[in-house]
């Protein structure tokens, strides 16, 4: 598992020449560091100015910043293997017609589970842009920066994971579904555009 890897080790797999993990992992893992900077902000017993109001808001957003936090950490495998079985597909034989159809569906399944996917995480980075707003403004000072670095970490997590998105899309071979993501990506891309 790449979460489970050192960093070194990571940074060293997103080195790799080899598919994965690529994009798709680094946004997720992007992301799983915003809302570890956010929880910790969250966390800590001094807030702005110490009122009552503030420990409240923080201690609200936490439950949610953890599972965040979980969530895409776990994305970051999930990703990888969704790219995996991508390229399981296109080696699939496609010598008679049953194995081109075989092969042609195993590819439209396999980029839509590769859409689905970074879609999970633009999903969850974009909830984590929203949440670090109040994690910023109510937060202790000394740790403002943090809540900035991991504010437009997320930001960026969800520009990295709406782009593999997106481009997963034209091998899906469904107007429908891609029509509805497309236009879910418009509105988390421009809601979080406002936010940040």
């Amino acid at each position: 598992m790449l979460v489970d890897k050192s960093v070194r080790q990571l940074l060293d797999a997103f080195a790799a020449p080899t598919p994965t993990p690529g994009g798709g992992s680094a946004a997720a893992l992007a992301g799983a560091v915003s809302a570890s900077l956010l929880v910790m902000v969250a966390a800590m017993p001094k807030t702005r100015t110490g009122t009552p109001d503030e420990r409240a808001a923080l201690d609200g957003a936490l439950p949610t910043l953890k599972a965040l936090q979980a969530t895409l950490t776990d994305l970051v495998d999930r990703d990888a293997a969704s790219y995996d079985a991508v390229v399981a597909a296109y080696r699939l034989p496609k010598v008679t017609d049953e194995e081109k159809a075989a092969r042609k569906q195993a590819v439209r399944d396999a980029m839509r589970l590769a859409t689905d996917v970074p879609m999970e995480t633009a999903r969850a980075a974009a909830e984590l842009v929203r949440l670090g707003r109040g994690v910023a403004e109510n937060g202790n000072q000394n740790a403002r920066t943090d809540a900035a670095v991991a504010i437009q970490m997320a930001a960026t997590a969800v520009a990295g994971a709406s782009a593999n998105a997106e481009i997963n899309l034209d091998g899906v071979g469904d107007e429908g579904y891609s029509g509805r993501i497309r236009a879910e990506l418009k509105q988390i891309n421009r809601a979080t555009s406002e936010l940040g």
